[in-house]
């Protein structure tokens, strides 16, 4: 299975470039920008649209803290599916063998979609399954790829310590996230592993921090089965 993972496109998915002969497309939420529900609505239909079209087999999506429209429900389950996508709301799927979960959870921040307080995220990580082998989250765990500056001399990691804490526990072969951004001389997004821990982390956001949200990264690919 031939997987290219994304996030944090911000109505810029038409710069994506998808690698020939992929076979699933995974999206980590943050396709758009307005926060009103009823603008956001618009934005989120226009990512359909391009997800639609483009040729691969598996589009696999969960939602960002941007994505206002989905937690309102103005765009539905129903939407997703009659295109073909497949949208998580923390919850499971097996496509071919391969178990996968994803989550648009994040910690508290503005009042913006799936916010939760982060002493309520340590119970919503626990339902994730122990036994899964790709874990997708809008927001990455505690102290890996998740830097931000209040100011130039300021830096500091935002990740959720409680979801480092279950992805330690469980070890799921790939985590996929987004929402913390290249932000100035903070290089967040790649990928990143842990000595003796086998998962491979990867924040696969798409833009940078700054003016117009410069397109800087066109996300990660890798291959797996389901052994």
């Amino acid at each position: 299975m031939k997987i290219f993972a994304i996030s944090d496109t911000h109505g810029r998915h038409e710069q994506v470039q998808i690698p020939e002969g992929t076979d699933m497309l995974i999206h980590a939420g943050d396709f758009s920008n307005v926060k009103s529900p009823a603008m956001n609505h618009n934005e989120v239909n226009l990512f359909l649209i391009w997800l639609e079209k483009q040729p691969v087999k598996y589009k696999v999506i969960i939602a960002g803290n941007h994505d206002t429209s989905i937690e309102s429900r103005f765009i539905t389950k129903k939407d997703f599916k009659d295109r073909g996508i497949i949208y998580l709301e923390h919850e499971l799927i097996e496509i071919e063998g391969i178990k996968i979960f994803g989550s648009p959870y994040t910690p508290e921040y503005h009042n913006w979609a799936f916010n939760r307080s982060r002493n309520k995220l340590g119970r919503i990580w626990d339902s994730i399954p122990d036994d899964i082998h790709v874990l997708i989250t809008h927001g990455p765990p505690k102290g890996i790829l998740d830097s931000a500056s209040r100011d130039k001399n300021n830096h500091e990691h935002v990740g959720c310590s409680a979801l480092l804490k279950k992805v330690l526990k469980i070890q799921p072969k790939y985590m996929i996230f987004g929402h913390i951004h290249h932000n100035g001389d903070n290089l967040n997004n790649g990928t990143f592993k842990l000595l003796n821990y086998k998962t491979i982390f990867a924040n696969v956001s798409c833009v940078k921090d700054g003016d117009n949200l410069p397109f800087t990264y066109n996300g990660f690919s890798f291959e797996m089965d389901n052994k």
